[in-house]
């Protein structure tokens, strides 16, 4: 990175943290997802000052209304588009979102107000991911300001409701021909790695019929609590056979430190409903879960698995799965890997491995769709920042480095 940048950046650390102050005011609370117009407007002026182009781009409520999965959601779906076309011969697409998670119980201090003290920025979007955002504007303000240019032409795409998994963001801009570019950064997880590859998600429910009863007589009915039992022990029978199965990405390096050493395909049941008084016996038992579908595995072959499974028990259930997003990954050898890797030490000095990651991230869908060669690299610390959790945080020296990471991937 050219060191006029690097000074620049290093005697411009209020701006940053105005910047983010800024942000983190906006609270882009998802559901419901409160804000949007109001964020994407102080974003448009900070970029257009800076020679973007720009696009506002508002998703059709009906387009909403059918694919919105949640009844929490409301609201107008606000996006912002951002280009600059410096003539380069390649162009880098940048990517994240905007609303946040709702801050819940248990802070120290306003979720919605940057804290700064102990070395730490504290406040709900700090890490996920207004930091980011906060550092990217940060970075192009510098590169202009001292008389450099981009290497790549630029696609900046600022989104909503990646937090509910829904369609109004990212995938929306997908579908409608808007995510374009050679390269592809997303700026969500941690800067614990260089990410390069996620599980996709399928929710599943399963419906078990029973007759209801008088439970003074329930040999009269028929239990789908107690029918729901050999069920659950058939799923998790078949947990251990999917856990088990291993992926050939390395595992997020703070999970390695707890043994994990590679991205695992993961089945879980997380909700049972069954019974609506004490002395009836219950017509009806849902069961719901997730299952976690590793990139060297498919999203279709995964829901085949678990229908083999169910078909084959002596009374099948009802059955039903939702698929969000799924699996990415991207060559380890590739050279927009090695070229982010590097970016991230010319900025901070740390050796950056990649991984995979347990968790899904919409930018899978980007990938899957549009084939552009994507690395995902944020703000925070698995382990230390409380991503989602009372008193989210960062180490202001993280923030700090973020701009010099993206400064150094986009003017080298």
């Amino acid at each position: 990175m050219n060191m006029s940048i690097r000074r620049y950046l290093d005697g411009n650390t209020d701006y940053l943290m105005k910047v983010l102050a800024e942000l983190i005011a906006f609270e882009t609370v998802a559901p419901p997802g409160k804000n949007y117009p109001e964020v994407v407007d102080y974003l448009i002026p900070k970029f257009q000052d800076m020679g973007f182009r720009t696009d506002r781009i508002v998703v059709p409520q009906e387009v909403f209304e059918a694919k919105r999965r949640d009844s929490r959601l409301f609201g107008e779906r606000v996006n912002l588009r951002a280009r600059l076309d410096v003539g380069a011969e390649e162009t880098l697409a940048i990517y994240t979102h905007l609303d946040v998670v709702p801050p819940g119980e248990g802070w120290s201090s306003d979720p919605f107000a940057l804290d700064l003290r102990e070395g730490r920025a504290f406040g709900r979007g700090v890490c996920d991911c207004k930091g980011a955002v906060a550092g990217l504007i940060a970075a192009l303000r510098a590169v202009i300001k001292t008389g450099h240019q981009p290497k790549y032409n630029l696609e900046v795409l600022l989104t909503t409701d990646e937090e509910v998994g829904g369609y109004s963001g990212l995938c929306y801009l997908t579908d409608e021909g808007l995510v374009r570019g050679d390269k592809m950064l997303c700026m969500d997880t941690t800067s614990d790695d260089v990410v390069i590859g996620s599980n996709g998600l399928i929710t599943w429910e399963v419906t078990v019929r029973g007759m209801a009863a008088h439970s003074g007589a329930s040999f009269m009915g028929e239990n789908a609590i107690e029918k729901a039992v050999p069920i659950m022990a058939a799923l998790l029978d078949l947990k251990v056979d999917i856990e088990s199965r291993r992926s050939s990405l390395p595992a997020n390096s703070s999970l390695r430190e707890l043994g994990i050493d590679r991205l695992m395909p993961i089945l879980n049941i997380t909700m049972i409903n069954g019974g609506i008084k004490e002395n009836i016996v219950p017509d009806r038992c849902v069961l719901k879960g997730d299952r976690r579908v590793i990139p060297e595995e498919t999203m279709e072959g995964a829901m085949d698995e678990m229908e083999r499974m169910i078909a084959s028990l002596p009374s099948p259930p009802e059955l039903k799965f939702h698929p969000g997003y799924p699996p990415m990954s991207i060559d380890p050898d590739h050279p927009w890997v090695a070229e982010v890797r590097d970016a991230v030490r010319t900025a901070t000095g740390r050796e950056m491995s990649f991984s995979g990651m347990q968790g899904t991230i919409d930018q899978a869908y980007a990938t899957k769709v549009t084939g552009i060669p994507s690395c995902v690299y944020g703000i925070g610390r698995q382990i230390e920042s409380n991503i989602h959790g009372p008193d989210e945080n960062a180490r202001i020296s993280d923030l700090c480095d973020y701009p010099k990471f993206l400064a150094a991937l986009i003017a080298g």
